[in-house]
């Protein structure tokens, strides 16, 4: 099997090209058709048809294999589960927006956190990812989306995964998806979240890509976060915010909080005051997501009005609140359900 393209750094393709006496600029030329979404050697015109012949024979335009497709919101929302070479398999993603398209990318083939109420831990963990393989989710994303006149503009760490366990992959990819020479997007318009891996928090911070930083949070008293968010049991909430808004001063981003909404675990006016109490008068954006059923799990999402009176008891402590748009439920848009469904029929089989 031939080596993806992307593999391939900069400096490395550019010698690859050298040895087959084309000019470095040859380089800048693939990377642009693959940012824009060229699945074939043969589609990018401007280079010879000696060199495309040549690049054909040594390189893969991409390593992800597409095995399932599930839209929703009239389209607006579309999910694809990727094999990856050896086998294993990620989701992405895209979600259109009147002013924006943004991707929810994948980091890990499955996640080593072991939330209780996502679907993505209920099956063994597989391997991280290789950046190239966290950029190619977005590249298809980008072909995808200039079928339909429109650009991907944003993304969001937010996939399979904890990214901060696949820190050199997650950090090399930014910089791939921020190359102006590849997809241009701009390190401002990703987000980067985090269960809460304190000591690369504070890498992340050194690093000057000014990436929004998100902490899955979900609850704000170590009690409650030890079982919904286990790896607090090492990095206690009161350590991860003391982080988290170390690395807001240090690049002036405002951290978001993000808090899936368990009806009946945290949601209650106590949960809302010790939320309150945790982030007052800090740099942060509390955004709140109703749950997305999972199945095999005891969590169910709270009704409309429960979600909007613990919106406004939180803001009446002061802090900036949203409640996220819920995308996708009939796609299976969950974190690690589509690749559950597929799993499950594939198990069944056999």
């Amino acid at each position: 099997m031939t080596q993806p393209i992307l593999s391939l750094s900069a400096t490395e393709l550019e010698q690859w090209l050298a040895d087959h006496d084309a000019p470095a600029y040859r380089r800048r030329q693939i990377w642009g058709w693959l940012g824009r979404g060229a699945t074939t050697f043969d589609a990018m015109r401007e280079l010879p048809k000696s060199l495309r012949v040549a690049l054909d024979a040594d390189f893969r335009a991409t390593s992800l294999r597409s095995i399932a497709v599930s839209e929703a919101d009239g389209g607006r929302t579309t999910k694809t589960l990727f094999e990856l070479d050896g086998g294993h398999s990620v989701e992405a993603v895209v979600m259109r927006y009147a002013d924006r398209s943004t991707l929810c990318i994948s980091s890990q083939a499955g996640c080593p956190i072991g939330c209780p109420f996502c679907a993505t831990g209920k099956f063994p963990f597989g391997r991280n990812l290789k950046a190239h393989e966290i950029v190619e989710q977005a590249v298809d994303a980008e072909r995808v989306l200039a079928a339909e006149g429109r650009r991907l503009s944003h993304i969001v760490f937010m996939g399979m995964g904890e990214p901060m366990a696949n820190y050199r992959a997650v950090i090399d990819s930014v910089r791939m998806l921020a190359d102006p020479e590849m997809l241009g997007i701009s390190p401002r318009r990703i987000v980067v979240s985090t269960s809460g891996l304190i000591p690369r928090i504070t890498q992340l911070g050194d690093e000057k890509l000014p990436v929004t930083l998100a902490i899955s949070l979900h609850a704000a008293r170590d009690e409650l976060r030890d079982v919904l968010v286990p790896i607090n049991r090492k990095y206690p909430v009161n350590d991860l915010v003391e982080a988290a808004q170390a690395y807001g001063a240090r690049t002036g981003r405002r951290v978001s909080y993000e808090w899936v909404m368990l009806a009946g675990v945290n949601d209650t006016e106590r949960d809302a005051r010790e939320l309150g109490g945790l982030l007052k008068r800090k740099l942060a954006h509390v955004n709140l997501i109703p749950f997305n059923p999972v199945e095999d799990t005891p969590y169910h999402a709270p009704d409309r009005k429960a979600i909007r009176a613990f919106k406004e008891m939180v803001e009446a402590q002061g802090l900036n609140v949203t409640v996220r748009d819920t995308r996708g439920r009939e796609a299976d848009a969950a974190c690690g359900q589509l690749h559950e469904r597929v799993m499950k029929n594939k198990l069944a089989v056999s």
